[in-house]
């Protein structure tokens, strides 16, 4: 491809993590072809597209392509964007000609010319004459891989407690705490902190040392695996496991084995024998990831309520810019007739409210005629939004 392939050491952790990744798609796929099996070529072009690029790159990236000029961090994102895509084109080729090919020419005809006059890779008409990409093995960070998949992990986990408790992920919360795994797990979440509170709505996250009185976690057998290993001591094994200590419980997460006595019989099992969960902190929700705990406040205050509103309101107002086909850069002027409910979001988020939507004014009145906007079950209100 065309982008200069020299400053991608300077792009951000999520640039450079996406581009490791599709260096591992990119083996195991031209592997999967060279053992004439396109279907595990195929799972594994999905998987990359589907968990790593489009369900955490690209929905992370968001605002860096659409918000502000053209900036250093703004260029990363689209070349990134660009060279994924262009690479799983051409990985997709055998198997799905026909839009690997439109992908292609809708990627490259507007460069074709400059890459015939540089005699670039480019200069081809179709995706099918060019040579398969071949990964780069200097770009393979498996230390940002591993602190990226804690991201992944202790995000989904919050999400997870939102949707159990029914708030919205517009809804800001104050922190989460994260019990440390080990010495490098902390220095690992600090390195990404920032892409999981962006991620989850979280304001900061704590990490604490001594979960006792904290996070208490229980215990209880796996039967599926342990019927295997304890054959007819099972009722004993059960017994066993049940009064486990929470020093106990720790151990088996950190090592990930543990031997369990069983009427004077040695039983070598490992975390998968088991079921840990946590025990909700008051005013908390906990939940966890095998060895990876999150307890979540989820304690809404007046403020963050407001917080909340402001957030569904720039939802709203983005939503009816698009209806009304506004290009991304228009100025807008915003009249929103007055409601309770929104008031104190009006009066406190005004500012945060008008850069988003790249308002000039935000103006609350009387009477209004204008377009009718849900904003939740209960509340109705009437918009009018026009451009400067």
């Amino acid at each position: 491809n065309e982008m200069d392939q020299t400053n991608w050491k300077t792009r951000t952790e999520l640039d450079r993590w996406i581009l490791s990744k599709l260096q591992n798609v990119i083996v195991e796929v031209s592997q999967a072809y060279s053992d004439y099996e396109p279907t595990i070529a195929a799972r594994a072009l999905e998987k990359f597209v589907d968990e790593h690029f489009s369900n955490w790159y690209v929905r992370l990236s968001r605002r860096r392509f659409w918000k502000g000029e053209m900036s250093d961090d703004k260029r990363a994102a689209y070349e990134t964007m660009y060279e994924c895509l262009m690479v799983v084109g051409q990985l997709s080729s055998p198997i799905a000609p026909f839009f690997s090919e439109w992908l292609y020419k809708n990627l490259t005809e507007n460069i074709r010319a400059k890459a015939i006059e540089n005699n670039t890779p480019l200069r081809h008409t179709s995706v099918h004459l060019t040579d398969l990409t071949t990964a780069d093995p200097s770009r393979i960070d498996l230390d940002l891989e591993r602190r990226m998949e804690y991201a992944q992990r202790i995000s989904s986990l919050i999400l997870s407690i939102r949707k159990k408790e029914k708030i919205r992920v517009r809804q800001p919360l104050v922190r989460a705490l994260l019990p440390i795994v080990d010495a490098k797990f902390e220095s690992d979440i600090q390195a990404i902190q920032d892409l999981i509170l962006a991620e989850t709505n979280v304001k900061k996250l704590e990490f604490i040392t001594d979960t006792d009185g904290l996070v208490v976690k229980k215990i209880k057998p796996n039967f599926k695996t342990l019927g295997k290993k304890l054959a007819g001591n099972m009722k004993g094994a059960q017994s066993a496991i049940e009064i486990l200590t929470q020093a106990d419980i720790k151990q088996i997460e950190k090592t990930n084995a543990f031997d369990l006595v069983v009427n004077g019989e040695i039983y070598p099992l490992d975390a998968g024998d088991f079921l840990i969960t946590s025990e909700d902190i008051p005013g908390w929700q906990v939940a966890n990831d095998g060895e990876v705990t999150v307890a979540l406040d989820v304690t809404l205050t007046d403020e963050l309520m407001a917080e909340g509103t402001a957030r569904d309101l720039v939802n709203r107002i983005q939503n009816v810019r698009k209806d009304k086909d506004f290009n991304i850069t228009d100025r807008i002027t915003i009249l929103i007739q007055k409601h309770n409910y929104i008031a104190t979001a009006v009066n406190s988020f005004a500012d945060y409210i008008k850069s988003e939507t790249l308002a000039d004014t935000l103006t609350l009145v009387d009477v209004l005629e204008g377009d009718n906007v849900e904003l939740n079950d209960e509340v109705m209100l009437t918009m009018k939004i026009s451009q400067n």
